[in-house]
């Protein structure tokens, strides 16, 4: 993993330059909240109309930048993409980014009801989910619980959306 140093010292540009830009972020939001792990899932679901370019070079710079792992799937294998622990613990970022949109920018009943459920769940849940993307994407044991996983529970408001 190539993690390229900051143009500054400060904590807000580091993280910018990490995974600040629209489309880095669109592709967080998509290995981790829809479960596309491979590029051409990606590029077919992407809601935004993502330029095969423009993802592999997203995929290229969220690798090195720590965010994400590609499997060495071999020839003739696609590879997988899995988030690590550093973009795991975006969870919070992205339900706090996702109930900002809501609050102050349109935006439809089937695209935010994801965003208004983490926001209503609040910490706890999202303590939760990271377990859960734990489990999915670092093999960590899975985490004990009563009733359905966060990840069901964002499908299942998704579909009574649609």
């Amino acid at each position: 993993m190539l993690v390229q140093s900051a143009r500054s010292g400060c904590p807000i540009n580091a993280a910018v330059e990490a995974f600040g830009d629209g489309w880095s972020l669109l592709v967080l939001r998509d290995v981790m909240f829809r479960s596309r792990r491979y590029f051409r899932e990606l590029l077919a679901g992407s809601e935004e109309g993502i330029a095969s370019n423009i993802l592999a070079d997203r995929l290229k710079r969220l690798v090195n930048a720590g965010l994400l792992t590609r499997e060495d799937a071999g020839p003739g294998r696609r590879a997988a993409y899995s988030l690590t622990e550093a973009a795991i613990q975006l969870v919070p970022v992205f339900a706090q980014l996702g109930d900002w949109g809501v609050r102050h920018r349109p935006t439809t009943k089937r695209l935010r009801v994801r965003a208004e459920l983490l926001a209503a769940g609040g910490p706890e849940l999202w303590a939760e989910f990271m377990a859960e993307l734990r489990t999915i994407h670092l093999g960590a044991p899975p985490p004990e619980r009563d009733g359905p996983s966060v990840m069901e529970r964002l499908a299942e408001a998704y579909a009574a959306a649609l």
